[in-house]
């Protein structure tokens, strides 16, 4: 395995090499849960778990850390808004959050640690931090001193002069573009009790400190969307490099989900959750699509986009079950060497599924000329690179969980009593009869194959 990754930080494609051979260690952003998941939210759990299963698929070990931010202004107004616990409010959105991710077959984490389990992790990182003197206390808040550490803005590409860290000025702060590590605490509102008086966590404190905690001072891969680059990763950077850790050896960021060049987000009012999407396409449909493009480029949103992957997908799930019904069983295979090229090639996800498909259609010839053994080997391949992506449609979480094999068998009398008729039709050259009864199994989803050891039947995907 040869993987190259596209590091933000050196805006270069870097060779992974783990820190300690055959283990990767990665943290991913996860969500704010203040509602909803739409499907520009998990498009970062698909993307890096592509990645999470290249290199398990490689045989190395991966601690993946995402976490869950269970406390920010965004929650605690929506919340107070609908007169809702804010704990409760936070809950519930976070189980959206799991369910929507488990829908699309995104692994579940090593661990999902939510930032209101780490407060004391994020005062001892914020001692350190004062200690160190890259950080001060003021009025009840903590604030991270910018300029105290001189490669800020390393990530992002800022220079110091134009960073706006998009809070509010804050009681005492030395200088605007300082940010908050700890808020003091406000009437109503929860908060822990520190050394320098009672408040809550700033965000960017939350991730430092509980990347730190599972996966120690220096880890592989930091990922996240690319809207976090600036000001959130920047952040994470400055407060651990300053509090003594190496972190995150690469920085990957995933692109957005846009929809008229917009990034899709509640703001804008062009949010799509993932249960209302999941209303017209299936879980492994959605997963497709939003895998399709290359994770850092951006994947503009339309209705027909979405339904033209969808139809993609169905083809490559069509074969395969049809190679299954025929033979009987059908075992993972090999990758090709395109497929592993293509996703060692900074996660080419558009050129594995070129592959993929280039073998669907070789392997349909096969088919079409009667080799049955052909068919197994590519469609067993085709499994293989399918598992890698997440989307084998022969892979217990897209299986619906009934027992249908009394129901196959009794179509499968019907069938071919009606093929047994078609046959007698063509046989008396009664072709009025013989097309009748193949436009009536069409009609019912049946696709009919002639072979040369005579028709077969297979169900058309969705069916």
């Amino acid at each position: 395995m040869t993987l190259r990754l596209f590091d933000t930080e050196t805006r270069t494609l870097r060779e992974f090499v783990p820190r300690v051979p055959g283990h990767a260690s990665i943290y991913l952003c996860g969500a704010t849960v203040q509602g909803e998941p739409h499907i520009g939210h998990v498009r970062s759990g698909v993307a890096f778990d592509v990645l999470r299963r290249w290199l398990t698929a490689h045989d190395i070990d991966v601690a993946f850390i995402r976490n869950v931010t269970d406390i920010d202004d965004k929650i605690l107004n929506k919340a107070a808004a609908a007169g809702r616990p804010w704990w409760e409010w936070a809950t519930t959105f976070e189980r959206a959050f799991d369910d929507a991710y488990c829908r699309l077959g995104v692994l579940p984490p090593s661990i999902e640690p939510r930032a209101t389990g780490h407060v004391p992790q994020m005062i001892e990182m914020m001692q350190r931090l004062i200690d160190n003197g890259h950080a001060y206390a003021s009025e009840g808040n903590v604030y991270f001193d910018v300029r105290s550490y001189p490669d800020y803005g390393r990530l992002s590409g800022h220079k110091l002069d134009d960073v706006h860290q998009g809070e509010s000025a804050g009681e005492g702060k030395r200088d605007a573009r300082d940010f908050t590590l700890w808020k003091t605490a406000k009437p109503g509102e929860p908060s822990w009790a520190t050394p320098w008086g009672r408040g809550r966590p700033g965000w960017h404190l939350e991730c430092s400190a509980m990347a730190e905690f599972y996966l120690g001072p220096e880890f592989d891969i930091h990922c996240g969307g690319l809207d976090l680059v600036f000001p959130h990763h920047e952040n994470e950077i400055a407060q651990a490099k300053c509090a003594g850790d190496a972190f995150a050896r690469y920085w990957l960021h995933n692109g957005w989900v846009t929809m008229g060049g917009e990034k899709m987000s509640k703001s804008l009012g062009n949010v799509l959750s993932v249960p209302n999407v999941l209303e017209n396409v299936r879980p492994q449909e959605l997963r497709y699509y939003l895998g399709s493009a290359h994770y850092r480029s951006m994947l503009e949103y339309s209705d027909n986009a979405l339904q033209v992957a969808a139809k993609s997908y169905q083809g490559v799930e069509a074969f395969v079950l049809k190679v299954r019904d025929r033979a009987g069983d059908l075992p993972v295979g090999k990758w090709t060497d395109a497929f592993a090229a293509a996703l060692d090639d900074d996660l080419g996800v558009p050129k594995a599924l070129a592959e993929i498909h280039g073998s669907v259609s070789d392997g349909n010839k096969a088919l079409d000329a009667g080799d049955l053994a052909a068919a197994v080997d590519i469609a067993g391949q085709v499994r293989a690179m399918l598992q890698i992506l997440g989307i084998d449609p022969l892979d217990p979480h897209w299986a619906d969980g009934s027992d249908n094999s009394a129901a196959t068998a009794a179509l499968d009398v019907l069938v071919k009593a009606e093929l047994d008729r078609r046959q007698q039709a063509r046989a008396d050259k009664n072709w009025a009869v013989a097309d009748e009864v193949r436009d009536r199994l069409t009609e019912a989803g049946v696709e009919v194959t002639d072979t040369p050891n005579g028709p077969e039947w297979s169900l058309k995907s969705g069916h």
